[in-house]
């Protein structure tokens, strides 16, 4: 199996690993992370797909899928933190004032999890944030251990993933989510 890693501009691809199967749903589109809490609730339904769609046009791309052939099977949200929700948090800390991009959502699809491609994500995350740039990229997964993390809460990714990728452990954070503490880690690109 060969996984490729690419810019997240292609909208339809998008939808697949975080769009709603129903087209009139209101799910996540991985955009309550990235946008101000107040466009959060205002984007309904079909808006938050066409809000995406808007960013899949842009450059930088919001983020990068992972692909298996043409299929897509993994995606990673990644962007500055200042454009991102991370830049107003009160459980996560700033360390500095570097301009470092945030690594906040992994998500591989069913039937092709535990084939490595979480850690072609994160790598092609790091890639893309250079490309760009950045000057460092955080992630804000759990500390977990040895627990298991209910999938639909996996997607900030666990701890051990981050330190195999190189990530190093930067921070205690107060967030804590499915029970599991969070802490800041950093891959630093100068």
């Amino acid at each position: 199996m060969t996984i490729t890693v690419r810019p997240a501009s292609a909208v339809e691809d998008v939808r697949t690993l975080v769009g709603p199967k129903s087209p009139t749903a209101t799910v996540c589109w991985c955009l309550s992370h990235r946008v101000p809490a107040k466009l959060d609730k205002e984007l309904r339904g079909p808006a938050r797909g066409a809000y995406v769609a808007e960013l899949c046009r842009r450059e930088p791309a919001p983020g990068v899928l992972a692909y298996e052939g043409d299929e897509p099977v993994g995606w990673a949200a990644v962007a500055p933190r200042s454009e991102s929700a991370y830049a107003r948090s009160r459980t996560i800390p700033h360390l500095d004032d570097l301009p470092v991009w945030s690594l906040w959502c992994v998500r591989v699809r069913p039937g092709h999890r535990k084939q490595g491609i979480s850690h072609a994500l994160i790598a092609g995350a790091v890639d893309f944030a250079r490309v760009h740039g950045a000057p460092a990229v955080e992630a804000y997964p759990v500390d977990n251990g040895d627990a298991r993390v209910d999938v639909t809460m996996a997607y900030v990714g666990m701890r051990r993933n981050f330190e195999r990728a190189g990530f190093v452990h930067a921070a205690d954070t107060t967030s804590v989510l499915a029970g599991h503490p969070r802490v800041l880690m950093r891959f630093d690109l100068r």
